[in-house]
């Protein structure tokens, strides 16, 4: 008996042992890291496109990423600016005092290049830009580089005041453009393509179109280990060569209108240059 009860001790004393060890280690294992990209769509299609998403990336590189999604655009990059992320989707980095900050490219979106546009319904008797001087055109926010800087940008340049509404998203610019408080819309070429598919119908009016930009970049703060960042990129990247993950982009992107082929590629700073160019000559008010 004595020895039974040794050897129960001594098991007991194993397991309070390795109980200690996990729960030592632990905090390093589970520590999260935040995922923010920008809002192209209202919050629950944002959700449904991303969560399954980052799910696969964090399963498939042992990172644990969490979704961090503001109400808007702006909120969402509110949070990225106070550095309360560390992974981002986004273009809103590139501006001069923005770069300081030393968010990394790894990657993108693949796709068609995206353009700016200004549109109006496809039923407006709306046809040239100068037609919107003194008018309402409502874009998804302040941040929104292509959607709302290049686009009220080049209406400054050309001397055409408007008055600029922010809806949030670029879903519901759509929607307040439609239900008539606004004159024309300020969006990138995707989105426009998007909600014209979701509809089944031809929408709009585009009046004008921007040099081309790449889609948005996936980056990594400066504070993340380059173990921890190749990892997560590894993931991303290698999402459409495995049947599992690209079975998440398809049905991902069927609920937001991209096409099935808009999975993440490898890309770098030097990518970019296009949104680097825009800066060094942008009116002021959209700088």
């Amino acid at each position: 008996m004595r020895r039974f009860l040794s050897s129960v001790l001594a098991m007991l004393a194993l397991m309070s042992f390795a109980v200690t060890q996990v729960a030592w280690s632990a905090p390093g294992e589970a520590q999260v890291y935040r995922f923010s990209p920008v809002n192209q769509w209202d919050i629950s299609k944002t959700a449904a496109y991303w969560n399954p998403i980052i799910q696969y990336v964090s399963d498939k590189s042992g990172v644990k990423l969490e979704l961090k999604i503001g109400r808007t655009s702006a909120d969402t990059t509110a949070y990225v600016l106070a550095q309360e992320v560390e992974f981002v989707f986004s273009n809103h980095l590139f501006s001069p005092d923005r770069e300081k900050l030393g968010w990394k490219v790894f990657g993108r979106r693949m796709g068609p290049e995206l353009y700016a546009q200004i549109a109006v319904p496809v039923d407006s008797p709306i046809r040239k830009l100068e037609e919107l001087n003194g008018a309402d055109v409502v874009y998804a926010g302040p941040e929104a580089f292509i959607g709302y800087r290049v686009v009220h940008g080049h209406l400054l340049s050309l001397g055409v005041q408007v008055n600029p509404l922010f809806a949030g998203n670029q879903n519901a610019a759509f929607s307040q453009l439609f239900a008539g408080r606004a004159k024309a819309v300020g969006s990138n070429s995707a989105l426009i393509d998007g909600y014209e598919e979701r509809t089944g119908k031809k929408m709009f009016r585009v009046l004008w179109t921007s040099e081309p930009y790449l889609d948005l970049a996936l980056m990594a703060s400066s504070k993340v280990s380059d173990k921890v960042q190749k990892a997560v990129a590894s993931a991303f990247l290698g999402m459409h060569k495995d049947p599992v993950g690209l079975k998440i982009l398809k049905n991902a992107s069927e609920v937001v209108g991209l096409s099935e082929d808009q999975y993440f590629v490898s890309a770098k700073d030097a990518d970019y240059a296009a949104y680097r160019r825009f800066y060094l000559n942008a009116p002021v008010a959209v700088r």
